[in-house]
C-alpha cells in the first residue's frame, strides 16, 4: 500500500479500487454519446437526401443503418449497467465485514442504545445509487458542449439558443440544491435519531409495557415521524417545484429550436432537416442537466450516506491482528474482578476472585440490588 493508500479511509480505498471499472463506464458512455446523435443525423438524411431525391433505397439503407446502431448502443448501456453493478457488489463485499464489526461496537458500547446498524444500510443505500440512473447523469454531462458544439455547426442562432437554455437549466439544478439539501439533511438526522430511540424502545418493549410507558413512548415517536414527513414533504415539495420548471423549459426551447429552425429554412440559411435535428440534439444535449435535477434528491441522500460512512472510517480504527495464544487448559483462575451490566454505571460484581478446575462450574446467586 502505498502513502496516498495510507491517508485514505476504506471507503476511499475501495472507490479508488474500483477507479478501473469506473473509467471502462466512461469508456462506454463515450460511444453511447456518440450514438445519441444517431437519430439527427437520420432526420437530417431523410429531409435532404431522400425526400429530394425520392430513392427508396436511399431511405431503407439509412433505416437498417438506424437499426444496428440503436442495436448497438443498447448494447452498451447494457453493458455500462452491468460493470456499475458489479462495482457497488465489489464495493459491499470490501465493506460490508468492517461495517458489521463497527455496529456490533457501536452496539457493545452503547449498551444496546445504538443497535439499530446504520452503517451497514448507509452501504447498502449507497451502492443502490451507484447502480441508479442518477450516476449516468454525470457520465453523459461533459458531453453537453459537444452537443452545443454541434448545434453552432447547424446555425449560430440555434447554438446560442442551446446555451441560453442550458444556463437557465444549470441555474434551476443549484435553486434546486439551495431548497432542498437542508431539509433533507435535517430530515435524515432526525429519522436517524429516531430510528435509534424506536430500536431501543422495542429492546425493552417488557419493561415499557409494565410501567404503563407504551402511550407516551408512541405520542413521543409519533412527533418525530411527523416532523421528518413535514421536512421530507417540504424537500420533495421544493424539488417538484424545480423539475416542472425544467420541464417547462425545456420542452419550450425545443419548440423554439423547431420554430427557429422553420424561419431560418424559410430564409434559406439552413436546409429543412436542420429543424428537426436541432430538436432531437438539443433534447440530448439538456437531458443530463434534466436527469440531474430530478434525482438530486437521491444524490443529496448518497453525499450524507458517503460522508457518514467515511466519518465513521475515520474514527472507529480497524482491529489489530489477534496475539495468538496457546490452547487453553480448561482451568479457569481470576483475581478481583469487576462485573457492569451494560448500560450500567454502578458494579453488581466486585473484587470477587477464584479459581476452578475443567469441569467445574460456579455461579453467582443472591438478591439483586
Amino acid at each position: 500500500m502505498n502513502a496516498i493508500e495510507k491517508n485514505k479511509t476504506e471507503l476511499e480505498q475501495a472507490l479508488y479500487y474500483c477507479r478501473g471499472a469506473f473509467y471502462t463506464a466512461a469508456f462506454f458512455s463515450l460511444f453511447i454519446n456518440v450514438l445519441m446523435i444517431t437519430p439527427a443525423i437520420y432526420m437530417l438524411q431523410v429531409y435532404d437526401r431522400v425526400l429530394s431525391s425520392g430513392s427508396e433505397s436511399t431511405l431503407l439503407v439509412i433505416t437498417l443503418l438506424l437499426l444496428f446502431l440503436f442495436l448497438a448502443m443498447g448494447f452498451l448501456e447494457w453493458m455500462r449497467s452491468l460493470i456499475l453493478v458489479r462495482v457497488s457488489t465489489k464495493l459491499e463485499t470490501l465493506l460490508n465485514s468492517r461495517l458489521f464489526n463497527i455496529s456490533f461496537k457501536q452496539a457493545l458500547y452503547s449498551g444496546g442504545q445504538n443497535s439499530q446498524g446504520q452503517p451497514l444500510e448507509d452501504l447498502t443505500a449507497l451502492r443502490q445509487f451507484l447502480t441508479g440512473n442518477g450516476l449516468f447523469a454525470f457520465f453523459d454531462l461533459p458531453w453537453m458542449p459537444i452537443y452545443i458544439a454541434i448545434l453552432f455547426m447547424f446555425h449560430s442562432a440555434i447554438g446560442w439558443l442551446a446555451i441560453a437554455t442550458a444556463f437557465i437549466l444549470i441555474v434551476v439544478a443549484i435553486c434546486n440544491e439551495k431548497s432542498t439539501s437542508k431539509w433533507l439533511k435535517r430530515a435524515n438526522v432526525l429519522a436517524t435519531q429516531n430510528k435509534a430511540a424506536l430500536s431501543q424502545n422495542l429492546m425493552n418493549a417488557e419493561v415499557v409495557e409494565s410501567m404503563g410507558m407504551l402511550g407516551n413512548l408512541k405520542v413521543k415517536w409519533k412527533n418525530q415521524v411527523n416532523k421528518v414527513l413535514f421536512l421530507q414533504a417540504k424537500a420533495s415539495t421544493n424539488a417538484g417545484f424545480w423539475v416542472a420548471l425544467s420541464k417547462v423549459f425545456r420542452m419550450t426551447a425545443q419548440s423554439l429550436v423547431l420554430g427557429l429552425g422553420a424561419y431560418l429554412a424559410i430564409q434559406q440559411e439552413v436546409t429543412p432537416g436542420v429543424m428537426i435535428a436541432g430538436s432531437i440534439l438539443l433534447g440530448r444535449a439538456l437531458a443530463p442537466i434534466d436527469l440531474l435535477i430530478g434525482t438530486w434528491k437521491g444524490f443529496v441522500s448518497a453525499r450524507g450516506q458517503y460522508s457518514r460512512l467515511n466519518d465513521l472510517l475515520k474514527k472507529v480504527p480497524q482491529d489489530k491482528e489477534p496475539m495468538k495464544l496457546p490452547d487453553p487448559l480448561g482451568a479457569v483462575s481470576v483475581e478481583g474482578i469487576l462485573v457492569v451490566p451494560p448500560g450500567g454505571k454502578v458494579p453488581v460484581v466486585k473484587n470477587v476472585s477464584f479459581a476452578i478446575e475443567k469441569g467445574q462450574l460456579i455461579g453467582v446467586i443472591g438478591p439483586s440490588g
